[in-house]
């Protein structure tokens, strides 16, 4: 749940639990596994993102087959750029990245076959 600014701006154990994620999920991801560790490859990381947790809540979804709901990401794993917080689509602004560059980051999001955003 987003928080208001003068929520989390107090003692770290008074603040409420939590920071921004899915703008940069992916990126942290990309940057430290694939890119500068080369710990894993992007299809792992991609599997890791999407199969693995569909299978652990055992619901259908993290699939491109046939017959399955047509929910995309599409990302560019080399895309090169910077966090901004006053540019993200969250109504919160707690996030310990602002600033950092990344390369990797989703393009699009594709919900029921429909363009839901894109970069």
């Amino acid at each position: 749940a987003p928080h208001a600014p003068y929520e989390k701006e107090v003692e770290l154990d008074q603040a409420p639990f939590g920071i921004l994620g899915l703008e940069t999920e992916f990126a942290i991801f990309c940057e430290v596994l694939v890119h500068q560790r080369k710990a894993i490859g992007l299809p792992r990381l991609i599997e890791l993102l999407t199969i693995n947790p569909a299978k652990l809540l055992r619901i259908d979804r993290g699939t491109l087959s046939v017959g399955a709901p047509a929910d995309v990401t599409l990302l560019d794993p080399d895309l090169e750029w910077t966090y901004d917080l006053g540019r993200t689509c969250s109504p919160s602004r707690n996030s310990p990245f602002h600033g950092q560059t990344f390369r990797g980051r989703a393009v699009r999001t594709i919900v029921g076959g429909r363009t839901a955003w894109k970069l």
